[in-house]
């Protein structure tokens, strides 16, 4: 099994957003990411990041979201092109995880024509609800003809312990995370909503042996916290 970390284009936005008492005008710069896991059973895609249409309509695409996430882009650093580069065409993935339907975490949802959307019952429910698209859920990104499976406790993918899926609410209803477990490099504990939403522009990635977390920090204790509830 391999993992890849790939770049899904990159945003400005507001600080005040996840800091209170923020200078509505101060902002910053932040990645947008997928995870790629070539697995034995399949292609899983987690997360689809932002569509390419935004970086040249993104008014007509994302309207008032704009005034609060902007992309700072070109339609190369987009996820489709970064899949071509690890030899992976939309057709070969086969399951797409959503964290959460936030556009920049779900835009290229409609090109993984023949893929599976797994996404929490909770975020789906918050989607569907009346105004949600003045909490950020825009249904021409998440909204599509694909299969959707509902997640409502803790999922083993491909029933081997290779990727598992864990609630992480908070930043949505519905956000989720993945453990993602290396054949030789250990755990690799994912979840793209919370890292730049807890932490800036920081990737939350861990890397674990056999015995002991290497590095961790405040937001990965949902997670350990979810792995010590284990039988």
């Amino acid at each position: 099994m391999k993992l890849h970390f790939l770049s899904a284009g990159r945003i400005r936005m507001r600080k005040s957003v996840y800091i209170q008492g923020a200078d509505r005008n101060e902002t910053f710069e932040a990645p947008v990411s997928s995870a790629l896991v070539r697995h034995g059973q399949g292609n899983l895609l987690f997360d689809t990041g932002c569509h390419p249409s935004v970086v040249e309509h993104g008014e007509e695409r994302w309207g008032a979201l704009m005034k609060v996430m902007t992309p700072v882009m070109r339609a190369e650093d987009t996820l489709l092109p970064s899949l071509a580069c690890v030899g992976i065409r939309p057709d070969d993935i086969d399951v797409v995880v959503n964290s959460h339907f936030h556009p920049d975490h779900c835009g290229c949802n409609e090109f993984f024509k023949n893929a599976t959307i797994i996404a929490h019952a909770r975020e789906i429910e918050a989607a569907n609800a009346p105004g949600a698209e003045t909490a950020g859920y825009l249904r021409a990104d998440w909204d599509h003809s694909q299969p959707m499976e509902a997640v409502t406790v803790e999922k083993d993918v491909f029933g081997d312990g290779s990727v598992v899926l864990v609630s992480l609410p908070g930043h949505t209803p519905g956000t989720m995370g993945a453990i993602v477990n290396l054949d030789r490099e250990g755990a690799c504990r994912q979840s793209a909503a919370q890292s730049r939403h807890r932490h800036g522009t920081a990737k939350h990635l861990e890397r674990r042996g056999t015995s002991k977390v290497i590095r961790r920090n405040p937001a990965h204790r949902t997670v350990e916290h979810h792995r010590d509830l284990r039988p």
